[in-house]
């Protein structure tokens, strides 16, 4: 992830307001969460998929 100053992150998030509203950002940040959550889960789950393949094949 590329380093952000404090002043260029203060852009980045008053152009997301902008853009999405702040009625919005309560709503996107909850499935900007709920994403990162399912995708967290599938790797786990690939994860222990592949753990039982490796417990078949020993």
């Amino acid at each position: 992830m590329p380093n952000l100053k404090p002043s260029e992150l203060l852009i980045v998030l008053v152009i997301i307001l902008v853009l999405f509203g702040g009625s919005k950002l309560p709503q996107l940040a909850k499935n900007l969460g709920r994403a990162q959550k399912e995708f967290k889960d599938g790797i786990d789950e690939g994860q222990s998929s592949v753990a039982a393949d490796e417990d078949l094949d020993s």
